[in-house]
């Protein structure tokens, strides 16, 4: 009797290597692209029919011959014993259970026959054992089976990129179905119950894997005061630079990312000169960016985030496949602007209902810088610098009302601290309220008439009162007292540049009234 399953199998896993090969290299992208086990791609992509392509593919020739050549043996020496129907029923469900096994230990890419050698195998010792005469071939029968067993397992064991998991599942799997397989004459007399049973069975493992590792969990970063809901899969790292970043773990084709990174500006904004700013170095259309060259670009576009308003990009850049998607959120805080960055791969748009979940579920939390100097202005009540450092942090994060009673408490305590009255005149300003935020700049100016935080207090004033010119010259007083700050030296020239005022002509290279020349 010619075993045609087994040798169909045998022609389809050569067929589709030969086809593989003939595109390109086998590498990790190509493997992936034509169903190769992604844990990601199975779990949040919906992708769960690589449960079973995954195991037609092979990364390389010698990974090929050995699957096909014991595969040939052990499957055709079952095939003869058994009926075409229990045997193809045998294949599926040792093929569901080998990538589901591979699948509750690592999210991986795997591929390879070797789950239905190992379950051939193992269906062999346990049938071989059970109906001993039936096979022509000794060393596949029974106990004869068994050093094929331990010298194939022990090659896992000892060799790296092995999935050992895989093999055992389909081991366990083979043995499971050999208890419940008959030989041909005895299954002719039984249905077709018992071999679909066994497929549901192996359904049901995939289903109960493929839920429990499904799961989400919540990542919070108390630097950041940021907490998001993640895949449980996803792993995080910094990167050096202030920049927390996740990712699926998947290289090139189906690899998805999401990167935090807190901005410090200084001034509260909306995020519109981030996003803009980050459009013109990352994502320069149509030149090489550090995300990749930019195909396209769509917006700044005003959205919400976390209950905030921000700022959004879109944009599609070339990539593996059919390139890559990437969002771009810019979300201010205060004097920070928190960049939230989001992409995927554009082959498989499952991925933006997964984005689209995580950004409904970003959360602001209270940073730990907040939380600790509350707790340093509980321990001291009397002492006036934790009161002023909560006050400032409560600014500087774009809660002014809140900042305006410990910086008033602070002031009560050490009137002389300009620096405590210059947090408070800002307090008050941010909070739109002009009056007494400008009478607390003059204060700050009567303690520290020649400090540049409370001059620069002073413009403010001027500027919420909409007295341009006023705030100009209060400006020019400030870079007379320190005409080497960089700031107020910007601030000058945006100041000029919405007043339509040339800046002020400077004296010839001699020195007032002395020509350059001779």
């Amino acid at each position: 009797m010619i075993p045609w399953v087994t040798v169909a199998l045998a022609g389809v896993l050569v067929g589709l290597h030969g086809l593989l090969w003939s595109q390109g290299p086998v590498d990790v992208d190509a493997l992936v692209r034509w169903g190769a086990k992604a844990g990601p791609l199975v779990l949040e992509a919906g992708q769960v029919w690589r449960l079973l392509t995954a195991n037609l593919l092979h990364r390389d020739v010698l990974h090929l011959l050995l699957n096909v050549t014991v595969l040939v043996a052990a499957g055709s020496a079952l095939e003869r014993v058994c009926r075409r129907s229990d045997y193809l029923a045998f294949l599926v469900t040792v093929a569901l259970t080998t990538m589901a096994s591979s699948l509750a230990w690592s999210g991986a890419v795997s591929v390879g026959a070797s789950g239905l050698v190992y379950g051939c195998l193992g269906a062999l010792l346990v049938l071989g054992r059970r109906h001993r005469s039936l096979f022509r071939v000794r060393w596949l029968s029974g106990e004869s089976a068994l050093p094929t067993v331990l010298v194939f397992l022990w090659m896992g064991w000892t060799s790296v990129g092995v999935d050992n998991a895989g093999h055992l599942g389909g081991l366990v799997a083979g043995g499971l179905a050999g208890a419940f397989l008959e030989p041909r004459d005895l299954a002719a007399r039984r249905s077709l119950s018992r071999p679909l049973g066994g497929v549901l069975a192996a359904v049901v493992v995939a289903a109960v894997v493929v839920t429990e590792r499904s799961a989400w969990r919540v990542e919070r970063d108390d630097g950041f005061g940021i907490s998001v809901e993640l895949p449980e899969g996803w792993r995080g790292e910094m990167d050096g630079q202030g920049r927390r970043t996740f990712s699926n773990g998947l290289p090139g084709l189906g690899r998805a990312t999401f990167s935090a990174e807190a901005i410090e500006t200084g001034e509260p904004v909306d995020g519109l000169a981030q996003a803009r700013r980050y459009q013109e170095q990352t994502l320069p259309l149509g030149a090489p960016g550090p995300e990749g060259r930019t195909l396209s670009v769509q917006g700044p576009s005003t959205t919400q985030v976390g209950g905030r308003m921000a700022q959004r990009l879109r944009a599609r850049l070339e990539g593996p496949g059919e390139g890559r998607h990437l969002v771009a959120y810019f979300v201010p805080r205060g004097e920070w602007v928190y960049r939230l960055v989001f992409t995927w791969p554009a082959q498989w748009p499952a991925y933006q209902d997964v984005v689209g979940r995580m950004v409904a579920e970003l959360r602001f939390d209270e940073p730990s810088v907040l939380r600790e100097a509350r707790g340093r202005a509980l321990l001291m009540p009397g002492a006036s610098g934790p009161r002023r450092e909560l006050g400032a942090v409560l600014r500087r994060l774009g809660y002014p009302r809140f900042a305006i009673t410990p910086l008033s408490e602070s002031v009560s305590l050490s009137p002389s601290h300009v620096g405590g009255r210059v947090e408070l005149a800002r307090a008050l300003l941010d909070a739109g309220r002009v009056e007494e935020g400008c009478h607390a700049a003059d204060e700050a100016q009567v303690y520290g008439p020649s400090d540049t935080g409370a001059l620069e207090a002073g413009v403010r004033c001027e500027l919420a009162r909409g007295a341009l010119p006023r705030a100009l010259e209060r400006l020019e007083e400030a870079r007379r007292v320190d005409p080497q700050d960089a700031r107020l030296r910007a601030a000058e020239a945006v100041l000029r540049t919405v007043m339509d005022v040339p800046p002020p002509e400077l004296p010839p290279a001699g020195g007032p009234g002395v020509s350059p020349h001779p």
